[in-house]
């Protein structure tokens, strides 16, 4: 179930209740593509810095452990320990990242596995029941997401396929609940689905297609294909012209996306979910995020800087450690350092969102996300 608490303008507040406990949004999920994420952080500190919502990807957990073993062990929830809600993407955007190792036909997609060269076969049935073995929260139906400098004949036949490919996933995901929920081997029997709109940066396109799949009556819509080559500028150009197109009752997720001024952007135009990968992989080489904008710590004047990351931050690197020592190492190339910065980077993502909500709730979002923009320019400044 999915409740608009309060709006200012597009911008969203809401309450979403799922079999894996409840999820205020707009909300930033943690991810953790291969079931952990990258810099040697645990589900017990993914607790403390305030994760709502952890996010693992179909493809790489269909190549290595194997969907199978994930079940066996009891779902991706017992495998990593987590409590809380997952979201699985459901392969599509490797579509896009494993370019030169696969082969898009109408049935799906032939993939060369990344990590042994295997051939592997993947369609909207297959990342169904994939997901479904991976038992997660939320399950992201299977699309091609193009490249935003694709031409638009391109596009347009992608964007029909992405639709038609939705259907499939609809009705398979039907099929598995309905025989699925007599086995008793089911794991999660109430396992929702979100579409994802496509159509690079032709707005036309985008809007034909938000139509098509707000009629299908879905748990939650997403907008896919974004972040991947086109501007700022253009992405939320896309935002403004077509979330008004999806359902506003059902939760609005931004795929891939993004800086954290790019979520105050997509926040204001009624976006709910979001995920990225940059607070981890930034993190993983010394530059982490503050309210003054982004700071690199290998750089040499943090070498007898005793100040935390940010002052007054709350999260485990902050409230321990000082500049100087996590730059030494990252300098040492000591795993700690790396796990350091991306702790506090993930703590602020998730600190930023807890401020957004409240912001929301107050009635003063338009003038927290000013103030929170104009504090990001600081360091570019000096």
């Amino acid at each position: 179930m999915y409740k608009i608490l309060k709006m200012e303008g597009r911008a969203k507040r809401a309450h979403m209740e799922t079999v894996h406990g409840n999820i205020e949004t707009p909300v930033f999920m943690n991810v953790g593509t291969a079931a952990a994420i990258k810099g040697a952080v645990s589900t017990e500190d993914l607790q403390q810095i305030g994760t709502q919502v952890e996010l693992s990807n179909t493809y790489h957990l269909h190549v290595r452990p194997g969907d199978e073993v994930v079940k066996k062990m009891g779902g991706l929830h017992k495998f990593m320990v987590w409590d809380k809600p997952i979201l699985t993407d459901s392969g599509g955007f490797q579509v896009f990242s494993l370019a030169g190792l696969r082969k898009i036909k109408e049935e799906g997609v032939y993939f060369h596995s990344h990590v042994d060269g295997r051939k592997i076969f993947m369609g909207p049935e297959e990342s169904m029941q994939i997901q479904s073995n991976l038992a997660s929260t939320i399950a992201m139906a299977f699309d091609e997401c193009p490249s935003s400098v694709a031409d638009r004949r391109y596009v347009q036949n992608s964007v029909d396929r992405t639709a038609r490919w939705l259907q499939r996933c609809k009705d398979k995901m039907q099929e598995l609940n309905q025989r699925l929920n007599a086995l008793p081997d089911t794991i999660n029997k109430e396992q929702l689905l979100f579409g994802i709109n496509q159509g690079a940066i032709y707005e036309d396109i985008r809007i034909d297609h938000a139509k098509r799949i707000s009629e299908m009556d879905l748990d939650g819509y997403a907008v896919g294909g974004l972040a991947v080559g086109e501007t700022h500028e253009e992405m939320y150009h896309i935002l403004d012209e077509v979330v008004p197109y999806l359902p506003k009752e059902k939760p609005t997720y931004l795929m891939g996306v993004g800086t954290p001024a790019n979520i105050l952007e997509g926040v204001e135009r009624g976006v709910d979910f979001f995920d990225c990968v940059y607070p981890s992989r930034n993190g993983r080489h010394g530059h982490v995020y503050t309210n003054h904008g982004k700071m690199n710590l290998f750089n040499q004047k943090y070498e007898l800087d005793p100040r935390p990351i940010e002052e007054g931050c709350q999260c485990p690197a902050c409230r321990h450690y000082s500049r100087a020592y996590i730059r030494h190492l990252l300098k040492a190339k000591e795993m700690l350092g790396m796990r350091l910065c991306v702790l506090h980077n993930l703590y602020f993502y998730n600190n930023m969102m807890t401020e957004i909500r409240n912001a929301l709730d107050e009635g003063n979002f338009a003038s927290y996300k000013r103030a929170k923009l104009a504090g990001f320019e600081e360091y570019d400044k000096k």
